[in-house]
């Protein structure tokens, strides 16, 4: 028996130019959509969120959804018939740099303007959502030193992402010694102990990395400059510098760098080069007692409200479904407006997901 849809058809056309309908629900073989005067006979089963063809198509055709080209049918197609991998192939229109004036419409953000979030307020002006104190060799000879720091700072100071996994283990471990019925242990929550020492210290960061000697001396000014880029930014609080001495990026260079990328930078820096006289074990004894008592000092730093100016955002792709363009892809969107108008940052942060975008985004 057919199954048909008056008007409420469980399908939406995302931009009038699409030839493509999406599902909202699984619609079975041999239903009977009417869409926009437009009687469809489905000829196959088409599971939630897959596409419609919306006309009869020949091999070649462009098939357009969200209102630019997204493909090319491989073999004739049915209007009613399900959008596959098999008889649709990938294709995007060219995209330029164009004389086009784009005005942007900045979105009512008057309901947001008294709006804060709770920040760490740096002494430049910016506002960091977190306050983490960070970790940078200079150089990959360092990274074992950094690993034995890791450890050590971790587990005594409750940082340790696996001692809540340890502590729910142990009272696994103590509920089967005594014999009782493991469902009746502690849940989750109630078995994780060890709260961490400094309140307002949300971690402990370490960069270790695989560059620093060997390549060539542009490959260390990146590398030198990526970090400075780290060392600013508004979440980190404080910084531990360790270095070797004879590598390519020397550490009064990333020192340099650091100024240089904000005169105002005045975070504390705590810098140690091990061919300086150091042993391994000074080095790292003097860098966890230095960073010690630096964090002691970074906790008396609290949170406090910031305006949503100071907030920078980045965007990418969470896990993409067929109903991403219809519900989550404009909703972040939509937030990006806002937060622009209101004056902060939001930054693309996976450049595959422009695809088929290209063209707005340059007009943008």
């Amino acid at each position: 028996m057919k199954n048909s849809f008056g008007n409420s058809a469980p399908v939406v056309q995302i931009h009038p130019k699409d030839n493509l309908l999406v599902a909202l629900q699984t619609i079975e073989a041999l239903s009977i959509l009417h869409f926009n005067d437009v009687e469809i006979n489905i000829v196959e089963r088409i599971p939630a969120k897959h596409k419609i063809y919306l006309e009869d198509l020949q091999l070649g055709s462009e098939v357009y959804m969200y209102g630019v080209l997204v493909g090319k049918t491989t073999c004739d197609v049915l209007k009613g018939q399900c959008v596959t991998i098999e008889n649709l192939k990938h294709a995007a229109e060219p995209y330029l740099f164009r004389n086009q004036v784009y005005k942007w419409t900045a979105p009512d953000i008057s309901k947001w303007k008294e709006k804060t979030f709770m920040g760490y307020h740096r002494n430049d002006g910016s506002v960091g959502t977190a306050n983490y104190w960070l970790f940078i060799p200079t150089v990959f000879c360092e990274n074992r030193n950094l690993d034995v720091i890791k450890e050590a700072l971790y587990n005594e100071l409750g940082y340790a992402v696996t001692d809540k996994y340890k502590s729910f283990t142990k009272s696994l471990l103590q509920a089967y010694r005594e014999g009782k019925p493991l469902t009746d242990t502690p849940d989750f929550a109630a078995a994780v102990k060890a709260p961490r020492v400094f309140e307002n210290i949300d971690g402990i960061k370490f960069l270790n990395h695989s560059g620093g000697c060997g390549g060539t001396r542009q490959d260390a000014a990146i590398l030198q400059n990526l970090l400075a880029a780290y060392a600013d930014h508004p979440n980190v609080g404080g910084i531990t510098v360790l270095s070797l001495g004879c590598q390519h990026l020397q550490l009064n260079e990333l020192l340099a760098a650091i100024k240089e990328s904000n005169p105002k930078f005045d975070k504390p820096i705590f810098s140690f080069e091990q061919q300086a006289g150091l042993s391994e074990e000074e080095i790292v004894k003097q860098a966890i007692a230095s960073t010690f008592n630096g964090l002691v000092e970074l906790n008396q730093l609290k949170r406090s409200p910031a305006d949503l100016s100071h907030l920078t955002i980045g965007v990418k792709c969470g896990g993409s479904d067929g109903f991403s363009g219809i519900s989550a892809n404009p909703a972040v969107g939509h937030c990006a407006d806002l937060l622009v108008a209101l004056g902060g940052k939001v930054l693309l942060a996976e450049f595959p997901e422009l695809c088929g975008a290209e063209q707005e985004l340059i007009d943008r």
